[in-house]
């Protein structure tokens, strides 16, 4: 599930980092069309060996929730089942993370899961700063990326694209590598003198 708000005015926003990740995904891994389901966008294809659906909820951030829930009942999904892709304030832009369960810290769009999923699905938070006033989060979130993130972000969605299949298979270690490889690229081995 990626997370953000519908509608060409908002596509380009930090809070739908989540769009942007599920959007790669689903373009570099050559799934269907995207398609109107469950109060979202939605679209299947192939990561590895495992048969995977992508979702946007297109019920705004605060409804999210809803779109996943009718989502999970039709697939007869578990939350352990569902990952969610989310912009996280707390972490420095580029950066992510991979959490299973816990707490929502004040998103609105993790806050609606919770109400109606529960708590126990797994989180990539992605990276996108803090503005370092809690009176600028929502201007700040709702506003475009700058230009100059494009290189760090265009990084980070490669990255998560790259690291997918081990993602839906269930390693999260290997995601987090595949991920760093873009986002953090090795430098050459120094030539010995």
């Amino acid at each position: 599930v990626g997370l953000g708000n519908p509608g060409a005015k908002y596509a380009r926003n930090r809070h739908n980092i989540g769009y942007m990740a599920v959007d790669r995904i689903a373009e570099d891994h050559g799934f269907a069309p995207w398609r109107g389901k469950f109060q979202g966008a939605t679209t299947q294809g192939q990561l590895g060996r495992e048969k995977v659906v992508l979702l946007k909820p297109e019920t705004f951030m605060n409804l999210s929730g809803q779109s996943v829930g009718e989502a999970m009942r039709f697939f007869k999904l578990a939350p352990e089942d569902v990952t969610v892709f989310h912009d996280e304030l707390d972490l420095a832009p580029g950066r992510l993370k991979l959490k299973q369960g816990g707490g929502h810290a004040g998103h609105n769009g993790l806050r609606s899961l919770h109400q109606h999923i529960g708590d126990d699905y797994a989180r990539v938070r992605l990276g996108i700063g803090h503005p370092g006033h809690k009176d600028r989060v929502s201007p700040y979130v709702l506003s475009d990326f700058a230009k100059a993130d494009a290189d760090w972000l265009d990084d980070l969605l490669r990255g998560i694209a790259d690291g997918a299949v081990h993602l839906a298979s269930g390693d999260g270690a290997k995601f987090t590598n595949a991920v760093a490889l873009r986002t953090a690229p090795q430098k050459p081995k120094a030539k010995p003198k």
